[in-house]
């Protein structure tokens, strides 16, 4: 197997050597995949909790997949309760609410979808978004229009990090940027 190129990024103090994949023909990303790897999860939530300390917020929220554990463990030691976005919808969920995102890793436009019992955990709640990376903005809009259509208040957004045009995410409380590699 032919070694990989990677990036060195420190998040939270911890450094990680992450690998460069083709998302398009000439641009790279550097992929951060914190599924587990509980020792970077535990320090991005802890200084993640810190960085955010000041906002008033009810309810966390994130994405299905990669950055559950690092909402349930932003939960945990915040106690404060956490809510996942669905990637497909399953009959238990009920009467839920959607949106339509086009993440970069997938490449193919999704739905995200919060469960009718999580409705009712946001319903005029403030509510702090969270992620693992935030690259084009679309899986975070998606995840704007549920906070809105659930009749939610967006009181921050934060991530691990930020990805491409850092200017883009000045209102992102992040712990590191990753650049594009354009070919």
């Amino acid at each position: 197997m032919k070694e990989r190129e990677t990036y060195p990024v420190v998040m939270a103090g911890i450094k990680r050597d992450l690998g460069l994949f083709e998302v398009a023909p000439g641009l790279r990303i550097a992929l951060l995949n914190i599924l587990g790897d509980t020792e970077l999860v535990k320090a991005c939530a802890a200084a993640l909790a810190e960085k955010t300390s000041s906002i008033p917020y009810d309810v966390v929220v994130t994405a299905e997949t990669k950055s559950i554990p690092l909402a349930y463990e932003f939960s945990v030691q915040t106690k404060k309760p956490y809510v996942v976005l669905r990637k497909s919808y399953k009959f238990y969920m009920g009467e839920a609410i959607k949106a339509e995102t086009n993440s970069i890793t997938t490449g193919a436009p999704q739905t995200l979808f919060l469960d009718e019992k999580d409705y009712q955990l946001m319903k005029g709640k403030k509510v702090l978004i969270l992620d693992d990376v935030i690259s084009t903005g679309s899986t975070l809009e998606g995840m704007r229009s549920i906070i809105e259509q659930a009749g939610a208040e967006i009181a921050g957004e934060a991530a691990i990090c930020t990805e491409g045009d850092k200017a883009q995410w000045n209102g992102i409380i992040s712990l590191a940027h990753l650049p594009l590699f354009k070919s």
